[in-house]
């Protein structure tokens, strides 16, 4: 059996997915970064939805797709290193076309995390800042929660919005982000929460890559046919809601970290660990929980879509080596 690997065609189904998965929930992410940002005696929003409303109320429709576009721009090498990474540590673990090991699976899973951060990091340094400022807004516009003096500084991230005393909105980029995270920090800036990343996506992806091979291999007619399509995007979103909801109290840490601007009494962290500590002190378990729903429903469609792209062959037909799949053989 040919295990050849079209880097190519990776590149266009990860992307494709990526893009269309990242449209369709952008908004859920959103909901999910400003939730997960909130302190107790702090809270904006009551609830993802609650927090979509009042989104659209006070930043527009468009502003549920506040950095977007940076994940747009990345979404497409991010998808592709890691399924590609996947399939190349997959291939090299197995011995004559045979199937791997649970054991193995995880490793090929670990080491294709490893190898996304390069990408993922400073994506989502960028979105954060960009997703989290409309929630800066909101607690400085609540009457006695927030004075407006009291919202720790940042020299671009300050700019973002102008809410007291003009309502008026006034966004920045993720390009002027980075410009200024390079100018006073150098790359550093922009890797800031690495180690919160690997933390968060190594897990992820030795939870979901085995459990999808797993999950996929229940729907196949036969040990040499391929399951039906609609198999492979159920087994995507269940595998990757699961591993979603596993690694969600890093992700919690992940965003707390990169988040550079802070509202008033909300703690800063030297790290990781006193990130864990700070948030189990003062908030309890169920912070780490934040978010967990939003994430869950932004990740399983996202892995769904993705998987199906690899299904039914898109990069390949594109590419032109094989034919586009639409039922299964």
């Amino acid at each position: 059996m040919s295990q050849q690997i079209s880097l190519p065609a990776k590149l266009i189904n990860g992307g494709i997915a990526g893009i269309v998965g990242v449209t369709c929930v952008f908004p859920i992410d959103l909901a999910k970064t400003r939730l997960q940002n909130q302190r107790q005696g702090q809270q904006v929003y009551k609830s993802m939805i609650d927090c979509l409303i009042k989104t659209v109320r006070t930043e527009g429709y468009f502003g549920m797709y506040r950095g977007a576009a940076v994940n747009l721009t990345l979404v497409t090498p991010e998808k592709a290193i890691k399924l590609a990474a996947n399939d190349f540590f997959r291939c090299h673990l197995s011995r004559n076309g045979r199937g791997l090991t649970v054991f193995k699976e995880m490793l090929a899973g670990c080491a294709a995390g490893m190898c996304q951060v390069i990408i993922t990091t400073p994506m989502e340094m960028l979105k954060i800042q960009l997703q989290d400022a409309g929630r800066l807004a909101a607690q400085q516009r609540k009457p006695g929660l927030i004075p407006p003096t009291r919202l720790a500084a940042n020299t671009v991230l300050s700019r973002s919005y102008n809410v007291v005393p003009n309502p008026s909105v006034r966004a920045v980029s993720a390009t002027q982000i980075a410009r200024e995270l390079l100018h006073t920090q150098g790359i550093q800036g922009l890797y800031k929460g690495l180690g919160a990343t690997l933390l968060r996506d190594v897990p992820f992806s030795i939870v979901y890559f085995p459990l999808f091979a797993n999950l996929n291999k229940l729907g196949k007619p036969s040990p040499d046919e391929a399951a039906p399509f609609y198999w492979s995007f159920i087994s995507g979103c269940v595998a990757g809601s699961t591993a979603a909801v596993a690694v969600n109290p890093c992700d919690v840490v992940k965003t707390r970290l990169q988040s550079l601007s802070k509202g008033a009494n909300e703690e800063t962290y030297s790290g990781i660990v006193d990130c864990f500590s700070k948030i189990m002190r003062r908030e309890g378990p169920s912070a780490f929980l934040k978010g967990a729903g939003c994430r869950a429903l932004v990740i399983a469609p996202l892995f769904g879509i993705v998987q199906v792209m690899y299904f039914l062959g898109v990069g390949e037909f594109i590419m032109s080596q094989t034919q586009l799949k639409l039922i299964s053989d």
